[in-house]
């Protein structure tokens, strides 16, 4: 009689296991045997007992298992976590429950590996995995993926970005309560994948089977080919079998466990670490990390965790990131994909931004709204280049249609008579703040460094007394043609001031628009004071098409009502 209660007692431990995880015995896969939780003699991994050849013991008990679990051997740690946290965080995370206190177990640290529930079974245990093991977890879950929280249409309503919970697959199971636990990823009794993974990672298959992000399937960072081993610094450690940016998927950027970037489960604490390791020309093409050097830059280095995607415009506190103009999930590649002022650029697509009034905009439709963040507002970012007649720093203000003249970025100008305007522009284009702003190196498009300040795309002059030259005032000759310029076509006396006295365009024009003058005119008050005789201005009158006349001081010439044509 003793083969067969042996035998139904095997059958009877094998059904109680199953809710939790697979037998260690798989047909077709993996058997614990195998793998670093055999603690036995014969186990392949640095822990194991001399003279121990039962496997199961270290973690099953057929008598006197504690109650927490199924024949469970070991103690509960009865450890206090601290547990994952985040702003874009809509699952309710408390402390570890059900198999994931399991795991923990050893995992956290706090007991001995061999150390038993059952004192029959083993004597205890000296060794602890310590935070030198890579199943090392500590009591700080703080840098690890949530656990132990509810996974159902409650939370996927709140967090869209989740898929429902009828649609995972049947390989990552939650547990009877409906919650996510460490054995919905992870089987301890297979490791056939590595990890003791329940499904193949390559090119993220099993974070793509929660996480729906838009946009994801086709952006550069999950179909990228891009070979991760000419990394000049960045090891990718826990990812030995991606080859490529594609392969490596979200681990890429995150790590599910001992996270640096807590938030978020970054790899690097730092976010601009996370872009730089493949966009400094090692793994992207573009040196990114090349133009942050130059004299003029968007400053990521500056502040490190303070940029949150949940963040109001207006309130939020003053910097710059990657992510404040780029989302990694949803971004496409090229630099314009066949968009036209003002819609987004595939660069920036799914970027957040703000309305001309300020609110925030989840998802920006046009690349102005990106800008206006940071670069709208009372309190906008930057210094003024010049001292102006109307020294508005507010970008919306600036480009809104209410202003007395613009650049067309918000929408078509004013001013339908530009006779200088290079084909294929004409009155009614558009353009983007980036055709200004942005890298002086073709290579290496948008706004993150250029030598040319306020990082311009190309040189600017705004000193007065510098001289015309096609390089002085190259930005201005990408879109104005310099001979209709000097030709006189659009103001007559263009040549005389900017050749002969030597005034550059910033004295009287204002790049963005002004509330005080149309054609731009907003006069750099360094330079241009009131009229001594009239003791009035400086102002500027519009008279009609290519007519005005001007009521200042400028280079020691006084001007009263001074019109120009004068014939």
């Amino acid at each position: 009689m003793k083969k067969p209660q042996r035998l139904l007692l095997n059958v009877w431990l094998a059904g109680l296991l199953l809710p939790w995880a697979p037998v260690w015995a798989q047909a077709g896969g993996s058997s614990v045997v195998n793998s670093k939780h055999n603690l036995s003699a014969t186990g392949p991994g640095a822990v194991k007992v001399a003279g121990a050849a039962d496997v199961c013991k270290f973690c099953h008990t057929p008598h006197a298992a504690n109650p927490i679990a199924p024949l469970w051997n070991r103690d509960d740690p009865g450890t206090y976590y601290q547990t994952y946290e985040s702003s874009t965080l809509k699952a309710t995370v408390g402390q570890p429950t059900g198999s994931s206190r399991l795991c923990l177990s050893c995992h956290d640290g706090t007991i001995a590996l061999t150390q038993t529930y059952n004192g029959r079974n083993l004597p205890g245990g000296t060794v602890f995995i310590s935070a030198h093991d890579r199943g090392y977890l500590g009591t700080d879950l703080s840098d690890d993926h949530p656990i132990s929280f509810v996974y159902d249409t409650g939370l996927t309503s709140k967090n869209t970005q989740l898929r429902s919970p009828a649609s995972l697959p049947r390989q990552l199971p939650l547990d009877r309560e409906g919650q996510l636990q460490c054995t919905t990823c992870h089987d301890p009794h297979d490791d056939s994948l590595g990890q003791f993974l329940r499904m193949d990672n390559t090119e993220s298959r099993m974070c793509v089977a929660c996480h729906q992000m838009t946009g994801w399937a086709s952006s550069p960072h999950a179909v990228s080919t891009r070979a991760l081993s000419t990394a000049r610094r960045e090891t990718w450690d826990n990812l030995k079998l991606s080859a490529t940016v594609r392969q490596a998927g979200c681990e890429s950027c995150h790590r599910p466990h001992s996270a640096s970037g807590r938030q978020r489960l970054l790899r690097h604490e730092a976010e601009e670490d996370n872009c730089l390791g493949c966009h400094d020309g090692s793994v992207a093409q573009t040196n990114i990390e090349g133009t942050l050097n130059r004299l003029s830059i968007h400053p990521v280095r500056e502040t490190t965790g303070v940029h949150d995607p949940a963040e109001t415009p207006g309130s939020m506190s003053m910097h710059v990131e990657c992510a404040d103009c780029h989302n990694p999930h949803q971004m496409a590649s090229g630099s314009s994909g066949g968009t036209r002022a003002p819609q987004i650029k595939p660069v920036m697509q799914g970027a957040s931004g703000a309305s001309a009034s300020g609110q925030r905009v989840d998802v920006a439709r046009f690349e102005y709204e990106v800008c206006f963040k940071c670069h709208a507002g009372t309190n906008p970012a930057g210094v003024p280049q010049v001292h102006r007649q109307d020294p508005n720093t507010d970008m919306s203000s600036d480009f809104s249609p209410a202003s007395l003249s613009y650049h067309p970025v918000m929408v078509p100008g004013k001013n339908r008579d530009v006779p200088s305007l290079e084909r294929p522009l004409n009155a009614t284009s558009m353009i983007y703040c980036t055709d200004c702003h942005g890298s002086d190196d073709a290579a290496a498009r948008g706004p993150h460094g250029s030598n040319h300040r306020p990082l311009l795309v190309r040189n600017y002059s705004m000193q007065d007394g510098a001289g015309e030259s096609p390089m002085a005032y190259d930005l201005c000759y990408q879109c104005h043609n310099r001979a209709s310029i000097l030709a006189d076509q659009s103001f007559k006396y263009h040549k005389k001031h900017i050749v002969d006295e030597q005034t550059a365009c910033a004295v009287c024009h204002d790049p963005h628009g002004t509330r005080v003058g149309t054609h731009l005119i907003n006069f750099d008050r360094d330079v241009v004071g009131p009229s001594t005789s009239a003791n009035t201005g400086p102002t500027f009158t519009d008279l009609g098409r290519l007519r005005g006349s001007c009521t200042l001081s400028c280079h020691g010439k006084d001007h009263v009502n001074e019109q120009y044509p004068d014939d």
